[in-house]
Protein backbone atom coordinates (compact mmCIF):
# COMPACT_ATOMS: atom_id res chain seq x y z
CA UNK A 1 0.00 0.00 0.00
CA UNK A 2 2.61 2.60 1.06
CA UNK A 3 5.55 3.17 -1.30
CA UNK A 4 7.84 4.93 1.19
CA UNK A 5 8.06 8.03 3.12
CA UNK A 6 6.80 11.44 1.69
CA UNK A 7 10.53 12.78 1.10
CA UNK A 8 11.73 9.52 -0.06
CA UNK A 9 9.65 9.54 -2.85
CA UNK A 10 10.04 12.89 -3.98
CA UNK A 11 13.87 12.39 -4.08
CA UNK A 12 13.90 9.26 -6.03
CA UNK A 13 11.82 11.38 -8.33
CA UNK A 14 14.30 14.49 -8.41
CA UNK A 15 17.03 11.86 -9.19
CA UNK A 16 15.37 10.94 -12.52
CA UNK A 17 14.84 14.86 -12.97
CA UNK A 18 16.30 15.80 -16.89
CA UNK A 19 19.12 18.41 -16.57
CA UNK A 20 19.57 19.61 -19.63
CA UNK A 21 19.31 23.69 -20.01
CA UNK A 22 15.38 24.71 -21.34
CA UNK A 23 13.17 27.50 -21.53
CA UNK A 24 9.35 27.36 -20.61
CA UNK A 25 6.78 29.91 -22.20
CA UNK A 26 3.31 29.22 -20.28
CA UNK A 27 0.06 30.65 -22.17
CA UNK A 28 1.30 31.79 -25.28
CA UNK A 29 -0.81 33.50 -27.32
CA UNK A 30 -0.73 31.45 -30.93
CA UNK A 31 -2.11 28.22 -31.72
CA UNK A 32 -0.44 25.20 -31.39
CA UNK A 33 -0.20 24.52 -35.12
CA UNK A 34 0.83 28.06 -35.97
CA UNK A 35 3.77 27.64 -33.43
CA UNK A 36 4.98 24.34 -34.73
CA UNK A 37 5.79 25.39 -38.42
CA UNK A 38 8.53 27.15 -36.70
CA UNK A 39 9.27 25.02 -34.19
CA UNK A 40 9.96 22.25 -37.12
CA UNK A 41 12.43 24.85 -38.68
CA UNK A 42 14.86 24.78 -35.83
CA UNK A 43 14.51 21.32 -34.34
CA UNK A 44 17.92 19.64 -34.36
CA UNK A 45 19.79 22.81 -35.59
CA UNK A 46 22.95 24.56 -33.55
CA UNK A 47 21.61 27.25 -31.39
CA UNK A 48 23.60 30.12 -34.18
CA UNK A 49 21.43 28.86 -37.03
CA UNK A 50 18.37 28.43 -35.18
CA UNK A 51 18.92 32.09 -34.48
CA UNK A 52 19.64 33.19 -38.03
CA UNK A 53 15.86 31.09 -38.86
CA UNK A 54 14.30 32.63 -36.80
CA UNK A 55 15.28 36.32 -37.12
CA UNK A 56 14.36 36.03 -41.26
CA UNK A 57 11.29 34.38 -40.81
CA UNK A 58 8.52 36.34 -41.10
CA UNK A 59 6.04 34.56 -39.27
CA UNK A 60 4.77 36.12 -35.90
CA UNK A 61 5.71 32.74 -34.02
CA UNK A 62 9.38 33.15 -34.51
CA UNK A 63 9.53 36.36 -32.89
CA UNK A 64 8.55 34.98 -30.10
CA UNK A 65 10.38 31.67 -30.32
CA UNK A 66 13.50 33.20 -30.65
CA UNK A 67 13.33 34.94 -27.39
CA UNK A 68 12.51 31.87 -26.00
CA UNK A 69 15.33 29.97 -27.36
CA UNK A 70 17.86 33.04 -26.24
CA UNK A 71 16.70 32.72 -23.01
CA UNK A 72 17.33 28.85 -23.05
CA UNK A 73 20.87 29.70 -24.32
CA UNK A 74 21.54 32.05 -21.27
CA UNK A 75 20.00 29.39 -18.66
CA UNK A 76 22.74 27.20 -20.24
CA UNK A 77 25.54 29.08 -19.70
CA UNK A 78 24.98 30.71 -16.29
CA UNK A 79 23.45 27.84 -14.60
CA UNK A 80 24.90 24.76 -16.20
CA UNK A 81 28.36 26.49 -17.56
CA UNK A 82 28.23 25.05 -21.08
CA UNK A 83 29.64 26.94 -24.10
CA UNK A 84 27.15 28.71 -26.73
CA UNK A 85 29.10 27.21 -29.66
CA UNK A 86 28.47 23.72 -28.68
CA UNK A 87 24.62 23.83 -27.92
CA UNK A 88 21.64 22.42 -30.30
CA UNK A 89 18.02 22.62 -30.19
CA UNK A 90 17.84 18.90 -29.19
CA UNK A 91 13.72 19.07 -28.28
CA UNK A 92 11.36 21.92 -28.99
CA UNK A 93 7.26 21.64 -28.69
CA UNK A 94 4.39 23.44 -28.29
CA UNK A 95 1.53 21.81 -26.37
CA UNK A 96 -2.11 22.91 -25.82
CA UNK A 97 -3.27 25.37 -23.32
CA UNK A 98 -6.85 26.90 -22.43
CA UNK A 99 -8.86 28.48 -25.12
CA UNK A 100 -9.83 31.74 -24.78
CA UNK A 101 -13.78 31.94 -25.98
CA UNK A 102 -15.21 34.77 -27.26
CA UNK A 103 -18.71 35.47 -28.77
CA UNK A 104 -19.14 37.26 -32.56
CA UNK A 105 -22.20 39.03 -33.59
CA UNK A 106 -24.08 37.84 -36.41
CA UNK A 107 -27.19 38.35 -38.57
CA UNK A 108 -30.77 38.30 -36.94
CA UNK A 109 -29.70 37.77 -32.93
CA UNK A 110 -27.29 35.17 -33.54
CA UNK A 111 -23.99 34.55 -32.12
CA UNK A 112 -20.94 32.67 -33.14
CA UNK A 113 -18.19 31.31 -31.03
CA UNK A 114 -14.65 32.51 -31.45
CA UNK A 115 -11.90 30.55 -29.83
CA UNK A 116 -8.83 32.17 -29.21
CA UNK A 117 -6.07 29.27 -28.89
CA UNK A 118 -3.48 29.66 -26.31
CA UNK A 119 -0.39 27.42 -25.99
CA UNK A 120 3.05 26.35 -23.98
CA UNK A 121 6.31 26.33 -25.55
CA UNK A 122 8.84 24.27 -24.88
CA UNK A 123 12.45 24.67 -25.49
CA UNK A 124 15.49 22.03 -24.76
CA UNK A 125 19.09 22.23 -25.37
CA UNK A 126 21.91 20.13 -25.24
CA UNK A 127 25.61 19.68 -25.84
CA UNK A 128 27.05 18.15 -29.14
Amino acid sequence: MAKGHRSQIKRERNENKDTRPSAKLSYARMSVQKACFVLDAIRGKDVESALGILTYNPRYASSVIKKLLESAVANAENNNGLSRSNLYVAECYANKAPTMKRIRPRAQGRAYRIEKRMSHITVVLDEK
